[in-house]
């Protein structure tokens, strides 16, 4: 472990300082979500049809595809992240405060993707007024994609209400130090601040807190974002109770993949290697094997009973998954990760931080995978007759295929931009730390 002493300049760097790389990584992140927005373009221009989305029934295709696969899994990130950021909190995780300011962001980055995602499938923007809001106290109680809303809505309020109360802090006691050409944003940030709320701020955040964690399995992707699919009888690999359970360890596992990525790219390109240290990827790192093993469980527990004697439609469904070369790819980078993570903890000498990155990019790419196949397998093979013989078959548009990079560039961009106007790690953190090494010290 670095026994450089962490300070209050570290974690001001990224604000101070912008290098050629940074304006690389904004031009590459940019380039990528203009492409997925002239794409849009010519969607809003030509209608949802170039996508061949809505085209169901004797025409072929599915209604939901890339773009709500990818919905679920923007929503996921989001949602696990921030139950990492409150577990830290509320269960005395000191070992990621480093990380938890990251995981707070980037679940506001994640679910802006998400509902980005519901505007660009409504194929017309004004249908969220005209449609949604307009019409809320209706729909409200009859429509998932409502509830969706709704609990999105809530859940980023709630996020940036957590994240702005514990910023007051370190925003004031670093101002001077914080570019000037920000100073009526940080003045906003501040309003009424006084050292004697610090104490009330902390216990206002330990509740929030407590609030997402109970949330989480209850209302948001152990919740209404599965109900979405699971309550519907006539789409075989949707319905069933299985579904809550699921969702939540593909939140979890994507998160920490999120986080472990994040992390990775500031620890590198700002020198924090004594602040975001080895023993933190290596926890997360472990978490991510722990969720993934969950992932997996309860995936061969769908697999059981969709194959053993099922329905014809469930049987059709998971025979139609189980042949499908995504899928199987997806299961593989999963089942890797677990056995490289497994490896690791037996023979510790086998981890290093790019092996984490990997395996968060795999875990990543087989959880967005999994996610758009069971969305699109539920449409190919309902539970009625609507094809005839032989089932439809889906094929991603390059719009939506665009609209992937397209919000990872988003999100970028995202971080890139906040990066330049707050501290993305902590006060409290380098504080934590710095008594840390002071009372090792002290015992050595």
């Amino acid at each position: 472990m670095s026994t450089k002493e962490p300070r209050e300049a570290d974690i001001l760097r990224p604000i101070q300082t912008t290098s050629t790389k940074y304006y690389a990584a904004v031009a590459i992140a940019g380039l990528a979500l203009l492409v997925f927005l002239v794409g849009w373009a010519y969607q809003l221009w030509e209608g949802l049809v170039v996508t061949g989305l809505a085209d169901w029934g004797t025409g072929g295709g599915v209604t939901w595809g890339i773009y709500i696969g990818a919905f679920i899994w923007w929503v996921g990130i989001a949602h696990g992240g921030i139950i990492l950021s409150a577990a830290v909190r509320l269960l005395g995780m000191e070992r990621y405060m480093p990380v938890a300011r990251l995981a707070e962001m980037l679940t506001l980055a994640g679910l802006s993707a998400a509902g980005f995602y519901i505007i660009v499938h409504m194929g017309r923007p004004d249908r969220m007024v005209t449609s949604v809001l307009g019409h809320y106290h209706i729909t409200v109680h009859n429509s998932p994609l409502v509830w969706d809303v709704t609990v999105i809505t809530a859940y980023f309020v709630l996020t940036a209400t957590y994240l702005g109360l514990t910023l007051r802090y370190d925003v004031t006691r670093l101002r001077d130090e914080l570019p000037d050409h920000f100073g009526p944003i940080y003045s906003i940030m501040t309003i009424g601040y006084t050292e004697k709320e610090d104490e009330i701020v902390q216990r206002m955040v330990w509740w929030l807190a407590l609030a997402i964690i109970i949330m989480a399995p209850l209302l948001l992707h152990g919740g209404v974002i599965p109900w979405l699919f699971a309550v519907l009888p006539t789409y075989p690999r949707w319905f069933g109770g299985v579904q809550g359970p699921q969702f939540l360890t593909i939140a979890l596992t994507s998160a920490i993949s999120g986080v472990i990525i994040l992390s990775y790219g500031f620890r590198r390109a700002y020198d924090w290697e004594h602040i975001i240290t080895d023993d933190i990827f290596r926890g997360l790192t472990l978490w991510l094997g722990f969720f993934s093993l969950l992932f997996l469980w309860l995936q061969l527990q769908q697999v059981t009973t969709g194959t053993f004697f099922p329905p014809v439609e469930l049987e059709a469904a998971w025979h139609a998954t189980l042949e499908e070369i995504g899928y199987l790819i997806s299961m593989s980078l999963v089942l890797v990760v677990l056995g490289y993570i497994f490896a690791q903890t037996i023979r510790p000498t086998l981890f290093t931080k790019g092996r984490a990155l990997l395996c968060a990019v795999a875990i990543l790419s087989a959880t967005l995978t999994e996610k758009v196949l069971f969305v699109v397998e539920g449409f190919l093979h309902p539970a009625f007759e609507i094809y005839g013989a032989t089932p439809g078959t889906y094929v991603p548009s390059l719009i939506e295929l665009s609209s992937i990079t397209g919000t990872i560039g988003m999100v970028a961009l995202f971080f890139l931009s906040i990066a330049k106007v707050v501290p993305v790690v902590e006060l409290h953190a380098i504080e934590h730390l710095r008594a840390e090494r002071s009372e090792e010290g002290s015992h050595d």
